[in-house]
């Protein structure tokens, strides 16, 4: 998998917040309403757009407008994005460990 550290970037910090987590955790049931996050999570319409903003730009969050209101849940694609990512730079990279032994 090819690393883009920008991007990389964009999906943790969108994890790295105790209240984004939170969201996360909600959305996990299915989409929700940003008035029903708003409740759920006794916060103001403002945090909660600086929040859903972040998620949404890291690619986890998707969004759809309804009226006056936003709806919002797990992007699958950006799921899978986030599961490889991690996986990807956890993981040792044992063929460029060889190489670089191999050249001593």
């Amino acid at each position: 998998m090819e690393l883009n550290p920008e991007k990389c970037a964009k999906v943790f910090k969108a994890l790295c917040d105790e209240k984004r987590l939170m969201i996360m955790e909600l959305l996990r049931s299915g989409e929700k309403c940003a008035c029903i996050l708003i409740d759920q999570m006794d916060i103001g319409q403002s945090a909660l757009s600086y929040h859903m903003k972040i998620l949404c730009e890291s690619g986890i969050v998707e969004s759809r407008q309804e009226g006056k209101w936003t709806h919002y849940k797990i992007s699958e694609q950006g799921s899978d994005y986030a599961m490889l990512l991690l996986k990807s730079i956890t993981t040792p990279n044992l063929e460029a460990e060889h190489k670089s032994s191999s050249n001593r």
